[in-house]
Formats: structure tokens, sequence, C-alpha cells
């Protein structure tokens, strides 16, 4: 698959069949996560991979209710869950470089959406899970001192496919000609 068309057709898929994700396609989503970009190359990242039904189960739990994620992850056979190291990105000696302080969650997300193209790129599914108690997520997975959990990713193969995606805004709307409010036009 070129990247255009996975930049284009990715979508989050909420429906699963019951086709279990081999530990070959989480190998190569893994290694995918591995090569994204971070500040300072620290690459923050410590990814969980949850196979255990119960455990998935578990993880459901900690969804907000009516979380409608909660139904895939439970339908997931393989579910990633990405953590990051505190004080790492944006950080030298402990101290913030940069008056954003923190960029765990900038770098977290280049890794997530790796693996979110790479996973649609072998043809499986996934969304991204944020809305959840993190901390009751941190302590099932017995995370560190440290450590957060970030977001949690069901993988598998997609139950309708091609579904289109929800409408995206024209670049005018938010692209600008070198300063703020000057619309930016596209040329060629």
């Amino acid at each position: 698959m070129e990247l255009k068309e996975a930049l284009e057709k990715r979508r989050s898929v909420r429906k699963f069949t019951e086709r279990a994700v081999t530990d070959e396609e989480i190998g190569m989503i893994l290694r995918a996560a591995r090569i994204a970009p971070s500040w300072a190359n620290v690459q923050p990242w410590e990814i969980v991979v949850v196979r255990d039904r119960e455990l998935i189960s578990a993880i459901a739990g900690t969804y907000v209710e009516k979380n409608p994620a909660a139904k895939c992850t439970l339908a997931s056979s393989a579910v990633l869950v990405v953590c990051g190291k505190k004080l790492a990105s944006g950080y030298y000696d402990g101290k913030p470089t940069t008056k954003h302080g923190d960029w765990l969650m900038f770098d977290l997300g280049l890794a997530v959406q790796n693996i979110c193209l790479r996973a649609h790129d072998l043809g499986l599914g996934s969304v991204v899970v944020g809305l959840f108690d993190h901390d009751a997520c941190a302590k099932l997975l017995e995370l560190p001192d440290g450590y957060e959990v970030a977001v949690v990713i069901p993988l598998g193969e997609p139950a309708v496919a091609g579904k289109e995606g929800p409408p995206r805004k024209e670049l005018s709307a938010f692209v600008h000609d070198g300063k703020f409010g000057v619309p930016y036009t596209l040329q060629g």
C-alpha cells in the first residue's frame, strides 16, 4: 500500500471479525512504532501487548460509561496499551526546555500514528481510545512509578471494509500564508 492511500483511507475501526491478530502482524506494527521520531530521540514509549481475555475485559472496564470503544475492545484479540516515560520528552536534567514543557503526548502521538498506519497497511483496523480511567489501567498493568498510560489501541480485522470517513476541513480552513488569518493558496 502506498503511503498516500494509507493516509487517506485509514479510519477508526470499532467492529472486528473474530480473526485473531497474529504475532507476526503485531511484530510488524511494533516495529513501526519503534521507528517513530521523538524529541531529542528519547523514544519515551513503552507498549504493553495484551492478549489475555480477562485482562482485556478488565481494561475495557476502566473505560468511562458509554464509551463506544468498550465493545470493540472486548471483541479485539489484541490490545496495545501505549505508555510513556514521564519527564523525558521536552526535558534536560529534569527541567523543561520550552514553554510547552512536557512533549510526551506529542511523541507518543507520533508512535501511535505509526501503529495505526501500519495496522491499516496490514489490513487491520484500530481505534485510539483515550477516554478511560488511566490510573486504574496503569494499576492493572502494574506500571511502575515514572510512567503513565496514554492510550489503548484495540486491533482486529475490520468487520466492515472500506467505510467512508468523516468529512475533513478544507485546507483553506486551517492553513495560513505568512501570517495567521491570511489564506494560503496552493499553487499548481
